[in-house]
């Protein structure tokens, strides 16, 4: 059963910004459907065009490029509320593939009118703007993580990453989250190797701050956890939802 724009749980979560009753009557139109993929489905292809766009409303998935030599590089990971699919929408084709990792149930929206939103939404517009540099400076962030922080603060910062975003979409229950990705997604994303991330995790478990095991991340001490990544008293920026 699809889930109508004015029920949306995610619109109840302080992460994300108010819409007004005009914003969530448009979006309960420009909605098409929803669209659950199983895990390991690749959602939207490098360098192909989709006529749909997307936000995921549950689950979990992977941002990745694929090189020449065959190689995966994660660029990045896909949560509840994140927009998919834009650079299809506004550059023609993907610059990236999109893959589930969890089973994922997410909006459809047509691509085709994508500028309606443009022409009779100018705040919805700016949203996805926002959504837009939202992303320009998360992956800004993680290029300075994977650039300037040895191998304990990098794991340590990627951690706490996903530790409060999905503690404020409601997913923590005793100081423990949902982390359902393999350690080799963690690496690759970090520019670790698998053996380096692995032990860095044993350090983390050992030192009493973090456990990752059976898919959840357990945080024992999370202020210790945010020192490690540099990110003591960060606070988490709040974001349009699409």
């Amino acid at each position: 059963m699809k889930t109508d724009c004015h029920n949306c749980p995610l619109r109840k979560l302080d992460l994300f910004d108010p819409m007004s009753k005009d914003e969530v009557h448009f979006m309960s139109k420009f909605k098409t459907g929803e669209f659950v993929a199983q895990p390991g489905t690749e959602i939207l292809a490098e360098g192909a065009s989709s006529s749909q766009l997307y936000t995921a409303l549950d689950g979990m998935g992977l941002r990745f490029k694929t090189l020449e030599n065959g190689s995966r590089q994660v660029v990045g990971f896909i949560l509840p509320g994140d927009f998919i699919g834009l650079q299809s929408g506004v550059m023609g084709e993907m610059q990236h593939s999109v893959e589930a990792t969890t089973r994922m149930t997410m909006c459809v929206f047509n691509r085709s009118e994508l500028w309606d939103l443009f022409k009779y939404q100018p705040r919805r517009a700016f949203d996805l703007t926002h959504v837009a540099a939202t992303e320009e400076y998360l992956l800004g962030e993680a290029l300075a993580a994977v650039g300037q922080m040895d191998g304990y603060a990098k794991i340590s910062w990627v951690l706490n990453r996903f530790f409060r975003r999905l503690t404020a979409l409601g997913l923590n229950e005793n100081d423990q989250v949902p982390l359902p990705y393999r350690q080799q997604d963690i690496a690759d994303a970090m520019g670790l190797s698998l053996v380096h991330t692995n032990k860095t995790l044993a350090k983390l478990r050992e030192d009493g701050v973090a456990t990752w095991a059976n898919d959840t991340l357990t945080v024992h001490r999370p202020k210790m956890l945010a020192e490690n990544a540099f990110e003591r008293g960060t606070r988490l920026r709040t974001r349009p939802l699409i």
